[in-house]
């Protein structure tokens, strides 16, 4: 059943800084929650269907100092531009001007073509490298496991990094290139491991070390620093 929200409007929160807040109903909630986007710090408030605005603001009030926290924590987003650099493998990395006609991976930077069109020629190359990346680490446990897989894609998802389906078909997000190789490579073993076992049971688990005996770490380190993946803005 699909989710059906109707925008009501918005509400600041005075203070400083006032924070704004989207006000929406939901047919499917059952009770108040109060969402902060790691992608843009974007704030919120989903009420049941039936519940009046006025039940929402006092509940947004009782959250305030939570909010405030939370949004203070939250490192600010990075544009992809000429002179700013980005996570490539878990290193910064500047952008710059090159002499090619495309995006180009040197050994301590990233080469563009011009500055109009950096952001739309970075998000190419990298995309790109992770397709690359995450084909040859999903190559490697599906010949471990011997469970070939059916297909693989990549997409820009901001709930999970990646997915297997029952049918074995395997999808990542191209921000993992961002992330140390090591992560990267978790996170295929990771989906790898579902086409034995279709689940999070401990058999499950037992799969993932078996290909990744520190798997923990890594999945530590999505836990803690993937949200500033989310964060590296292309404006294209």
């Amino acid at each position: 059943m699909i989710d059906k929200k109707l925008d009501m409007g918005r509400h600041t929160l005075e203070g400083n800084p006032p924070i704004d807040v989207i006000l929406r109903h939901s047919a499917q909630a059952r009770r108040l929650s109060l969402r902060i986007s790691r992608l843009d710090g974007r704030v919120t408030l989903t009420l049941p269907r039936r519940a009046p605005a006025r039940e929402g603001i006092a509940f947004l009030r009782t959250k305030e100092a939570w909010l405030r926290k939370h949004l203070q924590e939250m490192k600010p987003a990075t544009s992809v531009a000429v002179g700013h650099s980005l996570p490539f493998r878990g290193i910064a990395t500047p952008i710059v001007i090159g002499a090619g006609k495309r995006a180009r991976l040197c050994a301590d930077r990233i080469e563009v073509s011009d500055t109009a069109v950096a952001a739309a020629q970075v998000k190419a190359l990298l995309r790109h490298a992770a397709r690359d990346a995450l084909a040859m680490a999903s190559d490697r446990y599906a010949q471990q496991l011997g469970r070939p897989y059916s297909r693989l894609s990549i997409r820009d998802t901001r709930s999970r990094w990646g997915s297997c389906t029952s049918q074995g078909a395997l999808m990542y997000s191209w921000r993992l290139i961002m992330a140390p190789p090591e992560v990267l490579d978790y996170v295929a073993a990771h989906e790898v491991a579902h086409l034995v076992e279709m689940n999070h049971q401990p058999s499950f688990w037992s799969v993932v070390a078996g290909l990744c005996p520190d798997y923990e770490k890594h999945r530590r380190w999505l836990r803690e620093e993937g949200d500033n993946l989310h964060r590296v803005i292309f404006d294209d």
